[in-house]
């Protein structure tokens, strides 16, 4: 039986990120130890920002660096530029997101970071873009172009971006040493939280 053209579609779309994960699995390299090394030793909290799609990946990275053991949170590059910028101290590393490396949005951000003196961690597929430039250390995203059929729409980009902030979290968990009894205390509430917490009386 052939196969309609929805299922040909979804199954192509799926072997275009599967095939993505797999060249950024085969990039990785010490840049990844260096950037765990500079989260790992901050003594402030992870930034995380990007626009448009990055941005909402970056705002999933950050709740999870948050929930196991790494204090992290979102800013908006539009909104740094209107005053966020105050969020972000010295003693904080920023991680910016952008697949091109050259999201407007984020030079402010880029800026303040250079001027302060911010560890800034890229997260690009364009290591000559503006921020692959500006970058301390630059974690390359796989150049496989997107999955949507138009080659547009934020596809393996963004799966592969996602991909990156859960190997940051999943190494930073291990790193630490951080237990489920750690989770408990930032997850205290929803259907994880009355696992742990059975877990917990035992």
């Amino acid at each position: 039986m052939t196969e309609n053209k929805d299922i040909q579609v979804a199954k192509q779309t799926i072997n275009r990120e599967i095939e993505a994960l797999r060249v950024l699995e085969n990039s990785l390299n010490e840049t990844l130890s260096k950037a765990l090394d500079v989260l790992q030793k901050t003594k402030g909290r992870a930034i995380i920002t990007g626009m448009g799609k990055s941005g909402h990946i970056g705002k999933k990275i950050a709740a999870s660096l948050a929930s196991t053991g790494t204090p992290s949170f979102f800013v908006h590059p539009a909104e740094a530029s209107h005053g966020d910028l105050g969020m972000i101290t010295e003693d904080d590393v920023v991680i910016a997101i952008s697949n091109s490396g050259e999201s407007r949005e984020l030079l402010d951000i880029l800026n303040y970071c250079k001027r302060f003196g911010i560890t800034l961690i890229a997260i690009t597929k364009n290591m000559e873009s503006s921020l692959g430039r500006a970058g301390d250390i630059v974690l390359l995203l796989p150049n496989t172009g997107e999955a949507c059929p138009l080659g547009l729409a934020p596809t393996n980009s963004t799966t592969a971006t996602l991909v990156l902030g859960d190997v940051l979290t999943t190494c930073l968990i291990e790193r630490k040493g951080f237990t489920k009894s750690d989770f408990n205390e930032r997850h205290p509430g929803g259907k994880l939280g009355s696992i742990l917490q059975k877990v917990s009386l035992r």
